[in-house]
């Protein structure tokens, strides 16, 4: 059952409590009142596990891996968090560096073992972008060694529209069935890749 329609059967029981209460009342506060607690009751695993609500994101725990040097002129988008052949968190801050003249968003993939890729985003959908580097949260769902590709695409408007708009319909759906490679907007391209593995079990996590 999706979040949202949690909440919407939360909200539902919570008014019978409170009609249940009213004067010259239909329902009995024999089922108003049970009715009002499992409301309740819904909406609070709701704020646990929804991204309606903030409070996941607020204490989302989120780490940094090892971390290149940049010495000189920065002249091509890369990734330099985490490294290359790196073992990562279930949740972690990928950071790079682009060229003050690149004016294109930049975009996080991922691409576990069942070949499918996912973008990642944080609030802005988009990285972050300012001052030549870049950043995004970037989750992973595997298990335990489980490699990834971590791929980082420069997109045009066209190209991130359609990234951003994948993210929300896949929100909505409460279902992240991941992108086949010719599903990639032309618009998307691959300016660097590595290769990272888990450290820890992270299947379930989200």
């Amino acid at each position: 059952m999706s979040t949202k329609i949690i909440i919407i059967i939360g909200v539902v029981l919570i008014l019978i409590a409170i009609l249940s209460g009213l004067k010259r009342s239909i329902i009995s506060t024999k089922f108003g009142i049970p009715a009002g607690i499992l409301g309740v009751l819904m909406l609070i695993y709701t704020s646990y596990s929804s991204d309606l609500v903030k409070y996941n994101r607020q204490i989302e725990q989120i780490s940094i891996g090892n971390k290149l040097k940049v010495e000189g002129p920065v002249n091509i988008t890369k990734v330099i968090s985490p490294i290359d052949k790196d073992s990562v968190d279930c949740r972690i801050l990928t950071m790079g560096v682009y060229p003050e003249s690149n004016e294109n968003d930049i975009w996080v993939l991922i691409r576990p073992t069942d070949d499918k890729y996912y973008p990642q985003s944080d609030h802005t959908n988009t990285s972050y972008k300012r001052d030549g580097e870049w950043q995004v949260v970037t989750r992973f769902g595997g298990d335990l060694g489980e490699a990834y590709d971590l791929i980082v695409y420069e997109a045009d408007a066209s190209a991130s529209n359609f990234f951003s708009g994948t993210i929300e319909q896949w929100k909505q759906a409460d279902s992240y069935p991941g992108l086949e490679l010719e599903e990639l907007p032309l618009g998307a391209k691959e300016v660097d890749r590595i290769k990272v593995y888990t450290r820890k079990n992270c299947r379930g996590v989200f």
